[in-house]
């Protein structure tokens, strides 16, 4: 059910689909066991199997109310509201180089040559309140500001670090191993994001290349955590058999995948998410879709080399990256982020055999994801 709030009104989530898809069959980390050692020990298994075999998996009872995360879409939808010569006055200056805090406009990729139809995602990303970055927003989300650190932080505290711990038990690492690398009061390029798919009409729709708003790709960071939000849009190639599968929204939970920087630093034992956003089901097609998610990052300061550390890893062989493999220069997460930014959000961006398999930096090259 919506929750009001005076200022904002209250945020209807659509109907979900009745079509009949093929659902993922993703695994669900229970964060009310994180509290003993026999429970972390249970979920860093639980974890460990997820990131390895299925891609995405669930978290639940993460200790922050539906309250919090109506409110949050209710902002998004405020915002993406607005005029869109308002939303653009906060767009970020250096775009093509990478910046992205702020509002990225639709219509930067061209994803159809013959007619020239662009995509539809509009995206306002929100960076960490940590001292590091400037924060000047529209007057919408400037009143809640307050409330908007308050739920960034809480993701970090509730969600990232026990998901850090998880990780680092599952590798045979000391607990705060991956903690001491995402830690909320030094510079990384962490957000949180509104994110907002505006629909497409039935001849815009066949336009479309394989049927996908936006094709397949990984993420840059270290987990992507997002919302629930009934929309039947997000699929997922599964590790196991290279199969896509839709993601079903669950009540109560985030959905999480692994990033391309923790594949870095486990030298591939923990598998970024091949994922994309498809057209969704006829029942839906007339509605907008909104999204609500965080981005998670190392430290900008971070080189992405493998951990050496690990006992996993040197017993499963794991012990070199794409990088280290190449003889290449190993980057910072500084570095990382946006060299593949500046990739994502080039100007006129067309979904080409070259620019789908562009060289990002020395000895790591995109892949197209079919």
């Amino acid at each position: 059910m919506p929750v009001a709030a005076p200022e904002l009104g209250s945020y209807q989530y659509v109907q979900e689909t009745k079509a009949d898809l093929k659902w993922a069959e993703l695994v669900t980390l229970d964060l009310s066991l994180y509290s003993t050692p026999e429970g972390r020990k249970q979920l860093a298994q639980t974890l460990i199997t997820a990131v390895r075999e299925k891609g995405f998996f669930y978290v639940k009872n993460f200790n922050i109310s539906q309250e919090r995360v109506d409110r949050q879409f209710s902002l998004g939808n405020k915002f993406y509201n607005l005029p869109l010569e308002e939303k653009k006055k906060y767009t970020p200056e250096g775009l093509e180089k990478g910046q992205f805090n702020g509002y990225v406009p639709a219509g930067r990729r061209v994803v159809n040559q013959e007619t020239g139809l662009r995509d539809r995602v509009e995206i306002y990303n929100i960076p960490k309140f940590n001292g590091d970055f400037k924060h000047n927003h529209p007057e919408i989300l400037q009143n809640n500001i307050e409330e908007i650190e308050g739920f960034a932080r809480s993701l970090h505290s509730e969600v990232l670090d026990p998901l850090h711990v998880l990780l680092a038990i599952a590798l045979e690492l000391p607990e705060d191993y991956f903690t001491n690398i995402h830690k909320y009061d030094v510079k990384s390029e962490d957000h949180l994001r509104y994110m907002k798919y505006s629909k497409y009409n039935e001849e815009e729709t066949k336009q479309l290349q394989s049927g996908q708003w936006v094709q397949g790709h990984t993420d840059l960071g270290s987990w992507t955590l997002l919302f629930r939000q009934p929309v039947a849009a997000l699929q997922i190639r599964q590790h196991s058999n290279d199969e896509w599968v839709w993601i079903k929204p669950q009540d109560g939970t985030l959905t999480v995948n692994a990033c391309d920087a923790l594949t870095f630093l486990t030298g591939g034992y923990v598998k970024s998410t091949i994922h994309r956003v498809s057209v969704p089901p006829e029942d839906q097609r007339h509605v907008d879709r909104l999204g609500l998610l965080y981005f998670s990052r190392p430290h900008n300061d971070v080189v992405l080399e493998s951990v050496k550390e690990s006992p996993v890893l040197q017993r499963e062989g794991f012990v070199k990256n794409q990088f280290e493999e190449a003889g290449e220069e190993v980057p910072t997460m500084e570095k990382w982020t946006f060299a593949k930014q500046a990739w994502q959000r080039r100007q006129g961006y067309r979904d080409t055999v070259e620019d789908k398999n562009a060289t990002i930096l020395p000895g790591f090259k995109e892949k197209e994801y079919k």
